[in-house]
């Protein structure tokens, strides 16, 4: 919703205070200087990244204009499970959780929080190393490492659409420059026609720098800029199973365990001690 809103409120002051001016709009529509941008633009992001990246770009920007999943209540429903499945451990043993990590859709406790489900990512991060904690054979120090590497190989990979996609922006300028010197060309091969057509075409030729501009800092930046914080959320649903899990192998009990994941989390959606406690005596109720 705040794409849509910032895309507004960006056309409206540009082509708005243009018009306000005594600009006319019409003169800005030049189909071949957006072909030329954009088609440099399409061609350059080809060029410059693999078949993995192209796809899992194209794969995210649909994801960009919807709000974002990762809020409050989903960081709770986050240390409710953890909480849930790190006291049946404590109270039943490691091994009663190989079946729901095995399956967790098949899983009782895990079907209990279909948001985080959902996200298979996070259900893979969880559920790996839950079944290394049940296998028993690591210490917290190894998987403490080993998670780490893990987080920070998910980070690049999903840091990568965002890369190119500021790449490209950054690009789009000297595109709308590429465009605007080759209008300039063609005026200077018109140089016998009467200047009131060579200022129009002078005129156009300047539009390609203009769109460009706009083009990379109005749309591209801005979106790539959404895309790293999508992923900087994403990674801390990591770093607060990662700290809850370590906390739990260092032998803290499963809601003070759950408090260390708290501290992790971003200011702006960490819920209050007290508000976590009372979602625990929630959980422990049921």
């Amino acid at each position: 919703m705040l794409i849509f809103v910032g895309t507004l409120v960006t056309l409206l002051s540009v082509f708005g205070g243009y018009a306000l001016e005594g600009g006319h709009l019409g003169a800005l529509v030049q189909p071949v200087e957006i072909l030329m941008i954009a088609g440099a633009g399409i061609g350059a992001f080809i060029l410059g990244n693999g078949v993995k990246t192209i796809r899992s770009t194209l794969l995210v920007i649909p994801t960009l204009f919807k709000g974002s999943k990762y809020n409050k209540d989903v960081y709770m429903e986050l240390m409710g499970l953890l909480y849930v499945l790190l006291a049946k451990a404590r109270k039943e043993g490691t091994l009663t959780l190989e079946a729901d990590i095995e399956d967790p859709h098949k899983s009782p406790i895990f079907s209990q929080y279909p948001k985080l489900l959902a996200d298979h990512h996070v259900v893979e991060f969880m559920t790996d190393y839950l079944r290394l904690m049940v296998g028993g054979n690591m210490n917290a120090f190894e998987i403490e490492s080993l998670m780490d590497e893990e987080i920070e190989t998910h980070h690049v990979e999903g840091e990568a659409p965002a890369l190119a996609l500021q790449k490209v922006g950054d690009a789009m300028p000297a595109f709308g420059i590429v465009a605007a010197v080759m209008g300039v060309v063609h005026t200077m091969a018109s140089a016998d026609q009467p200047p009131a057509i060579l200022g129009e075409m002078i005129a156009q030729a300047l539009v390609g720098t203009f769109l460009g501009i706009l083009i990379s800092y109005g749309f591209i930046g801005p979106l790539a800029s959404v895309a790293e914080q999508r992923v900087a959320e994403q990674t801390k649903m990591f770093q607060c199973i990662k700290v809850t899990i370590l906390a739990s192998l260092n032998g803290y009990a499963p809601a003070i365990a759950v408090e260390f994941g708290r501290k992790v989390l971003f200011s702006t959606e960490r819920p209050s001690f007290s508000e976590l406690e009372e979602h625990v005596r929630r959980v422990k109720a049921k």
